[in-house]
């Protein structure tokens, strides 16, 4: 041995300090971070333009009040409502307080009371841009109008209006952090604890995964300042879906393959070695598809769903770093007693158990042509439950449990069923406003137009239109004054939702062929292949058709949802498709070893299913019941998105990878690794290769 080489023991002591130096470089890492991920609340927007187009008309409208004198308005309606009718001391009260609102607070105009025709109802409209754009200002301003305007004796008085719907819909997403993160914490503890059947071992992937969560929330505020990427409920709640359910499924492949090494070497560090050597390439690569399907999202116009992609990259890619790096570590440390009272010992085999996964692969490969054509019937005769799908989301029925702003707007709809209450707004260049202001009022469908406030070469106005609002008829007056009204910007709320469905279509048909072009490229680098990752492409796919189809079936009738959020097809597409993709992975290259090794076809698939589906099926289960978290929230948009996710991961991991991959396999033979050399010939006598593996 020569002089500069090390000491056996001295690599000994050396390897045994490297858990303890990954333990240490963690304490540093969270002492670091900690003030970043603590401000990660700071930077959370959830204004309408945080969730706009980035370049629609109704998003111009939204920047340019912005630098308006006096900055974003904030325009709120008081609805006062007596069943039987208003009576004389009803209107007293209701001018009283709108006068009171007045004197307290700087509004644009004096509110003016406009009565309903059945005499039920009096609503005063009401602006101010004293808030601006602080959020917490607005919030307050709302609440001080919400407490001078009371009702009493049957007189019923509600805040609604624009102002109040933003104030509303951000109070429900400050509101998800704390019960999405311990409802999350609590679904992956229970089935932790039922998977590993220990009363320790669930606490450490769990431990870690909260630790990735906290390090992801300090690298998002980082992509913020230094990116301004937006930063909203919405995406910080699936990042935190993200981080615990990815981060689990990874937990769970290498404590699987660690749990078999225990049994073949006597030191656990020297186990955990072979375990990351087994398994690690394989979540590696699975995890860097799932980033970068997800960052296709980056091709969107919408900004929450263009902001949402590299946030949710960051949560599976500090899940990532966190479970292959921190989750070793700490079971090292932690040695094999970590798994009582099921301890494996060195020397030890696994007990031989009766596989499920084992005698559905059997049925699958017995005849996989007729599984393959079921199956594929089966998916496609779900798909067609999209046709039943509810129309767009109206604002009324965006939260599950209706703020007073949704009863306030639900009780003008009924009240004033004959005109508009709530304005259209018009930014039009102050030089041509007079123009624009006469061309508004003779548009058909505008019962009236004012001039507001100018600044900055932009003059505002307010149109008021004959229809209520988000109508069919609404919205042809807003496409009117649209194409009437040359050089300026048509918004407001109902063109903002307008808006919203047309760039929610114009993404989907950009960002899915990217999304499924992106991982297609990836995986044939992956599997050297170009029919097994088209066959994986295809099977996402379908369960993605089939979910929604399932939701279209269940929405309205099961969950009583009246409407679908635009943006679901194309957010619900990335995940399942990225999500799908990476268990395939692992299947699909435990298969790709067999064959390297002389497998046949048909035993290489049947075994790859024996040996990765009761992992795969654990993790698919902890995922589906991550994001099935969503479905227990306030907002219609995350409910659906939970629903149809959950229902696309579960029919992945028990109908599609185990039957319909598995049966197209058997079917193609040596084709499925076409154009590969596996493809062009059977591997006979091959020496066994280190592939990327989940278990063995």
């Amino acid at each position: 041995m020569s002089a500069g080489r090390p000491q056996p023991e001295h690599r000994s002591r050396l390897r045994q300090a490297v858990p303890w130096v990954v333990v240490a470089f963690w304490v540093a890492l969270m002492a670091v971070v900690g003030p970043f991920a603590g401000s990660l609340a700071d930077v959370q927007r959830d204004r309408a333009v945080d969730y706009l187009p980035a370049g629609a008309d109704s998003t111009q409208v939204a920047k340019i009040q912005d630098t308006l004198p006096g900055g974003e308005s904030t325009d709120l309606v008081l609805v006062y409502h007596r069943d039987g009718g208003l009576t004389a001391a009803d209107r007293a009260t209701a001018g009283e307080q709108a006068a009171a609102v007045a004197r307290d607070h700087t509004l644009t105009a004096t509110p003016r009371g406009i009565p309903s025709e059945d005499g039920t109802t009096l609503m005063f409209p009401v602006s101010s841009t004293e808030p601006g754009q602080d959020e917490e200002a607005r919030a307050a301003f709302v609440g001080e109008v919400r407490g001078t305007a009371e009702g009493s004796g049957g007189l019923s008085v509600e805040v609604g209006g624009p102002g109040a719907l933003m104030t509303d819909a951000q109070e429900v997403y400050g509101s998800l952090d704390g019960p999405l993160l311990y409802t999350t914490v609590a679904v992956v503890a229970i089935l932790l604890i039922l998977i590993y059947r220990s009363p320790f071992l669930w606490l450490v992937p769990l431990v870690v995964a909260g630790l990735a969560d906290f390090l992801s929330m300090a690298v998002v505020y980082g992509l913020n300042q230094g990116f301004d990427i937006t930063v909203s409920g919405q995406s910080s709640g699936v990042m935190t879906i993200l981080v615990f359910g990815a981060g689990t499924d990874y937990a769970l492949l290498l404590v699987a393959r660690y749990r078999e090494e225990l049994g073949r070497w006597a030191q656990p560090r020297d186990a955990m070695a072979a375990a990351l050597r087994g398994c690690g390439p394989a979540v590696v690569a699975s995890s860097g598809t799932v980033a970068a399907g997800l960052l296709c999202l980056l091709a969107a116009d919408l900004n929450s769903s263009r902001g949402m992609g590299p946030i949710a990259a960051v949560g599976v890619l500090c899940a990532l770093f966190a479970m292959m790096t921190l989750l070793p570590a700490l079971l090292v440390l932690l040695g094999r007693r970590v798994f009582w009272p099921l301890v494996p010992a060195y020397g030890s085999t696994p007990k031989q158990r009766r596989s499920l996964f084992a005698a559905m692969g059997s049925s699958a490969g017995r005849r996989p042509v007729a599984v393959l054509v079921s199956g594929g019937v089966l998916l496609g005769a779900l798909a067609l439950g999209v046709f039943s799908m509810p129309g767009d989301l109206k604002q009324e029925d965006s939260f599950t449990t209706k703020p007073e702003s949704i009863t306030a707007m639900e009780t003008l709809s009924a009240a004033y069923p004959e005109r508009s209450t709530q304005p259209i707004t018009v930014i039009t260049p102050t030089g041509r406003a007079d123009d624009t202001l006469a061309t508004a009022r003779t548009t058909d469908g505008v019962a009236a137009a004012e001039r507001g406030r100018s600044g900055g070469g932009w003059t505002e106005l307010s149109v008021t239109v004959q229809d209520p609002p988000e109508s069919a008829g609404e919205q042809a007056t807003i496409e009117a004054l649209r194409g009437a009204l040359e050089g300026s910007h048509v918004g407001g709320p109902s063109a903002q939702q307008m808006d919203l469905e047309k760039t929610s279509a114009r993404d989907l048909k950009l960002v899915v062929p990217l999304v499924i072009l992106s991982v297609l490229l990836i995986l044939v680098v992956l599997l050297r292949s170009l029919v097994a990752p088209l066959l994986l492409v295809a099977a996402v796919v379908a369960v993605w058709g089939a979910s929604l189809g399932i939701a279209g079936l269940l929405f309205e009738p099961l969950l009583g949802l009246q409407g679908t959020d635009p943006g679901l097809p194309l957010l619900s597409f990335v995940f399942l498709v990225a999500l799908g993709v990476d268990y395939g992975i692992f299947l699909l290259h435990r298969m790709r070893e067999e064959c390297l090794s002389g497998a046949e076809p048909t035993a290489a698939a049947l075994t790859a299913l024996r040996t990765t589906g009761g992992v795969i099926a654990s993790a698919g289960l902890v995922l589906a019941a991550t994001f099935g978290v969503l479905t227990s929230m306030p907002m219609t948009g995350l409910v659906e998105m939970g629903f149809v996710i959950a229902v696309g991961v579960l029919l992945d991991t028990f109908l599609v990878r185990t039957y319909l991959v598995t049966s197209a396999s058997v079917a193609l033979g040596h084709r499925v690794w076409w154009p590969g050399a596996l493809g062009r010939k059977p591997a006979v006598d091959r020496p066994r290769t280190p592939e990327l593996t989940a278990t063995r």
